[in-house]
């Protein structure tokens, strides 16, 4: 299962325009830091459920092991946990040109432009999605379970978090600590992406290093890999028929006719896909009412997976290493991570050599994909 998260959403909330936005994102996420409670004192509760005991022991060590084996910036984060009264801790809008896969974006101060806004309660997300719907936009209203402050506070577990199975639960708490460890602003793709590969493969190191190279939860974990990118390269591909379509000079009204038959075929072809897929159940591309918000918001966790999991194989599937080499080449490159990475590995393909390739992670000398046009893709 895939839990859909929000990048800084603290800073998303209190730093809106409007008073009573703030207001409300201020109380918000002033009570959640207020009600932590350490899990250390949870765990010495003689009466404490065996499955809650097992998941919160399970998150102090997945810390150590992110601190230890990973070196993110775990910091304070993660030894308390927050009560939540409902499986969704904020509600995101998103939206989108209906002729699009550009998004529409907010622009608040810290995290820089934005393809999405939070809210703390259903009814204000709707409504912000009615507005944009009246501007003649594609929107999404969806939740998400988890959020990181961006190493801002130290982040409590969410109780509703307890709920995921341990697999799930430990990739969520790699993801949120990769955002806490590095941050690009206004590249909420590369930012989420980035953290999708980190947490999925994280979780299965974890798995591995603490229960065994063939235990149940390593197997399953390895498999959420597998179909992170197998669901990657599918949006790939659904990707570039609607790009085709979007910028073939058809009128308005053509395109959105054929827009309709292209959504047809990414459900039919999902269909196909789905039974394959491991730790993505809970997506129902297939079912739900298809538009250009809904397949960007796929995009954001999933855009070129491919080409993290070709920088992890030149560093030797050592995630640290691999984790180093993503931070390196998307601060040398803050214009087109993606392009840095997918460069690295072509060059490493090439026959330029591990060590050479591995030596320049830190350079700054890659030719940005504003530049050149991605060869290949």
């Amino acid at each position: 299962m895939f839990a859909f998260s929000a990048v800084g959403v603290f800073a998303l909330t209190l730093a809106g325009c409007e008073i009573g936005y703030l207001a409300r994102g201020a109380y918000e996420e002033a009570r959640l830091l207020w009600h932590r409670k350490p899990i250390s004192e949870e765990l010495a509760k003689p009466d404490l459920a065996p499955d809650v005991r097992a998941k919160l022991e399970m998150v102090l060590q997945v810390r150590s092991f992110a601190r230890e084996r990973l070196g993110l910036n775990v910091g304070g984060a993660y030894t308390s946990i927050a009560p939540v009264d409902a499986n969704a801790i904020t509600w995101v809008v998103m939206a989108a040109p209906k002729d699009s896969l550009v998004p529409y974006t907010w622009w608040f101060p810290i995290v820089g432009r934005v393809p999405y806004r939070g809210y703390f309660d259903a009814d204000s997300a709707r409504a912000e999605a009615s507005q944009l719907e009246s501007e003649g936009l594609d929107t999404l209203v969806r939740s998400a379970v988890a959020f990181s402050s961006l190493g801002f506070f130290n982040d409590p577990v969410l109780s509703n978090l307890l709920a995921l199975d341990r697999v799930t639960l430990a990739g969520v708490i790699i993801h949120e600590l990769f955002h806490r460890t590095y941050f690009l602003a206004s590249d909420v793709m590369f930012d989420e992406s980035a953290a999708s590969y980190v947490g999925s493969r994280g979780a299965a190191e974890f798995f591995a290093a603490t229960e065994g190279e063939h235990a149940p939860n390593t197997v399953r974990a390895r498999e959420v890999v597998a179909s992170d990118l197998k669901f990657g390269d599918f949006l790939l591909k659904e990707e570039a028929h609607l790009l085709k379509l979007y910028g073939s000079g058809l009128s308005r009204d053509e395109i959105l006719k054929q827009r309709v038959v292209l959504f047809k075929q990414v459900q039919a072809d999902y269909s196909r896909l789905k039974p394959s897929l491991s730790g993505l159940e809970r997506f129902d591309l297939d079912k739900q009412p298809l538009n250009n918000a809904v397949l960007i918001n796929y995009r954001l966790y999933f855009h070129h997976l491919d080409d993290f999991a070709a920088l992890d194989r030149l560093h030797h599937n050592d995630l640290r290493a691999t984790i180093k080499a993503i931070i390196g080449l998307a601060k040398a490159n803050s214009n087109d991570p993606f392009y840095a990475i997918w460069q690295a590995t072509r060059q490493a393909e090439a026959g330029s050599g591990t060590e050479r390739v591995a030596d320049r992670v830190s350079e700054l000398g890659f030719v940005s994909g504003e530049e050149m046009v991605r060869a290949g893709d």
